[in-house]
């Protein structure tokens, strides 16, 4: 028998927590936690997989007067905090068409502005649409900055008039960035205007709670006015929940820690899981959840065994046969029917083939460890309109290789493996015509990425310059004349450009003869630079005759070539382009649109 459809209810937004590295997002989301223990009561807090919720009634209680001042009716039961902050578990929790957070903190401090992956955050958070608040953290390392209330505009109405100054200053510089990078407006919270149109900033401090409680009004006043409708679930609907982690647990092998966003998860219940190469059944075994005031974060968690979970909330799960799940992807629990269970899986794989490519055509390789990843992967590259050929999770194989190696000769600048948090396969190698780039931060990669074609581009076109007739000039030397024909051996001086064996060489047209050897101090070379002074053997020609002491000579170009040359001039000197110009005005005296 299927669950009701109609018991509708408000689920507690879900909150996730980015920022750089070392700028205080873990200090952040303890310190929200932390200070809603009012007196270690079991329920003012509860812990879940992954996830803390915090009820409604201890966020007034904390804020005070400042949700009054909301003047709004408050539906939602809390707020549900991600416990795992960072870009890894933002990127791995998604539903179907986006992320899992209803909205996310992103956190700056506020000393320091702007870092790599704070830009990553961002571009995260746009190419999943998640609205975002900034916390600028580490508000009391600001110089001269002495906390004296626990009200956030209350204090700094007491500070000096420099060090409010300075906290402006410092303000201005991360609206100014949030601008100048991403053509986003922001302003201070208690100045935002339109919180649709401006990114509110909340000065605080995780050390000293200061500000805390205006970042959770501002959460709650965000989500109460703007999510109440896309907050309301099935609660006795089939569950549907995002992997955060698959792990193993003593005595229970194979586990996966799910935060539940809609309906209800029961023991027994069936769940399809969507994986790599088709959808995984399982029926659960049991749903466990950290026994009150546990840190989840502590290995010695102790867990209780809990017959249903209600969303939104974190819950873990066992069941037989996950050794194939995989983070970030999608589970929908359905009723034990053939029909059901079908049904489930259809919808659940769609989910995933929308982020999982194989065209089989030209383009690069995307690889990533979650679904999530993959998908703001697809994202940022899509941006930039680059061919894709394969999207897919895991290890670097060496099907990957092939795949890659196969681009190589239509287009060499498609020859690439793209990874996030991936490594190769053991004993798979990569040949030399296949680039591989990894690591951890998204935007960086297709910095990486790009930055590469760059460099692959101009070494190609190096390398088309080195096969094409180069222009030069050279100088016949006076008294250097060692052999007068067959061949004629003779000093030269290179005025400009690079002189090579092979080189045609003419005075006035026609080519004369070709380079047929350079020789240096007894050392025979294949290319000499401007300015040198060499010894050259030419074929055909006699001295007296064709050539004479203090004869110019030029490099003969092909007409072809002199045409690439043209195209691949931003290669050569100055003084070589002057020389070409020169090759071109004698070819145009008997051939005016010579080279054009």
């Amino acid at each position: 028998m299927s669950k009701s459809e109609n018991e509708q209810n408000t689920r507690s937004p879900i909150i996730s927590v980015l920022g750089h590295v070392d700028h205080g997002k873990s200090s952040i989301l303890d310190a929200v936690r932390e200070s809603n223990i009012v007196d270690k009561e079991a329920g003012a807090i509860t812990q879940a997989i992954g996830a803390s919720i915090i009820p409604l009634d201890v966020i007034q209680k904390k804020c005070g007067a400042l949700l009054n001042q909301l003047k709004m009716k408050f539906t939602i039961p809390g707020l549900l905090f991600i416990d795992t902050p960072g870009h890894a578990a933002f990127t791995s929790l998604r539903k179907r068409g986006g992320a899992l957070a209803d909205i996310a903190i992103l956190v700056i401090d506020i000393n320091e502005g702007f870092k790599p992956q704070t830009i990553e955050a961002i571009e995260i958070l746009r190419s999943s649409k998640t609205p975002f608040i900034i916390a600028a953290n580490k508000l009391d390392l600001v110089p001269g900055y002495v906390q004296k209330t626990s009200s956030l505009a209350a204090d700094l109405k007491q500070q000096a008039e420099s060090t409010v100054s300075m906290i402006d200053e410092r303000i201005y510089k991360i609206i100014g960035q949030i601008y100048d990078r991403f053509q986003m407006n922001a302003e201070r919270f208690d100045r935002v205007d339109d919180y649709t149109k401006q990114v509110a900033i909340i000065p605080c401090s995780a050390k000293t709670r200061l500000g805390l409680a205006e970042l959770l009004m501002v959460l709650t006043g965000l989500a109460q006015r703007f999510m109440e409708e896309s907050l309301k679930i099935n609660v006795s609907g089939n569950a549907r929940g995002t992997i955060l982690e698959v792990k193993e647990a003593e005595g229970l092998g194979k586990v996966l820690d799910v935060i539940v966003y809609d309906g209800t998860l029961n023991v027994n219940d069936t769940i399809v899981i969507g994986g790599v190469q088709e959808p995984i059944v399982a029926k659960v075994r049991a749903l466990l959840q950290p026994a009150p005031l546990q840190e989840m974060r502590d290995k010695k968690s102790t867990f209780i065994n809990i017959q249903k979970a209600i969303a939104a909330t974190g819950i873990r799960i066992s069941a037989h046969g996950l050794d194939e799940a995989v983070a970030g992807m999608p589970l929908v629990s359905c009723a034990h029917d053939d029909k059901s269970i079908n049904e489930a899986k259809q919808k659940i794989q769609s989910e995933v083939e929308e982020v999982l490519l194989d065209t089989g055509k030209q383009g690069i390789i995307i690889k990533a460890d979650s679904l999530g990843s993959l998908e703001a992967m697809l994202k940022l590259f899509g941006e930039k309109n680059l061919r894709i050929r394969k999207a897919s999770l895991g290890a670097i194989t060496k099907k990957d290789i092939t795949d890659a190696q196969s681009n190589y000769e239509a287009d060499p600048m498609l020859s690439v493996i793209i990874g996030f948090n991936v490594e190769l396969s053991k004993g798979v190698e990569a040949p030399k015509q296949v680039k591989i780039i990894t690591g951890d931060i998204i935007y960086k990669l297709l910095d990486d990425y790009l930055l590469w074609t760059e460099e692959k581009k101009k070494a190609i076109e190096a390398e088309q310059l080195e096969e094409l007739v180069r222009p030069c000039k050279l100088e016949i030397l006076q008294n250097c004349i060692f052999r007068q024909s067959n061949p004629a051996i003779v000093g030269v001086h290179v005025l400009i450009g690079v002189l090579k064996t092979g080189v045609p060489l003419m005075k006035t047209g026609r080519t004369l003869t070709t380079v047929k050897s350079i020789q240096s101090e007894k050392e025979n070379l294949n290319r000499v630079e401007q300015g040198k002074e060499v010894a050259v053997s030419l074929p055909d020609v006699t001295c007296g005759r064709q050539i004479n002491p203090n004869d110019i000579l030029y490099s003969a170009i092909p007409e072809e070539d002199f045409r690439k040359l043209k195209k691949l001039k931003k290669y050569l000197t100055e003084a070589e382009v002057s020389v070409m110009k020169e090759i071109a005005e004698i070819m145009r005296k008997n051939n005016p649109v010579w080279g054009i």
